[in-house]
């Protein structure tokens, strides 16, 4: 991955931390983020999809994309919230997922 994705993850950990400080609330708010996220990229599949009669399609694979992006963003965010550094624990998940495919 590009290095501006690290260091933007590790800058908004930052601006978050100085914004709204560090303690166990505001990581417990940063994680519920992430749902929050997903819940966005489901909801812009069910439009993809037009499942919601009401609405009929409302999205493209383009904007689920985008919002599942959100998603990983944010989860990167948390990881650096947590103290960990995200990208050796997102490394350590693909190597893990790795030995997997086999």
């Amino acid at each position: 991955m590009d290095e501006l994705i690290w260091e933007t993850a590790r800058d908004a950990r930052a601006w978050l931390d100085a914004a709204n400080g560090t303690g166990d609330a505001e990581l417990t708010f940063r994680l519920l983020k992430l749902t929050e996220e997903a819940g966005e990229a489901a909801a812009a599949w069910i439009g993809v999809l037009g499942q919601n009669p009401r609405k009929g399609v409302t999205h493209t694979r383009e904007e689920v994309a985008a919002e599942l992006a959100d998603v990983a963003f944010t989860a990167l965010v948390a990881i650096e919230s947590l103290g960990l550094d995200a990208r050796a624990v997102v490394s350590a998940c693909a190597a893990k997922a790795r030995t997997r495919l086999a």
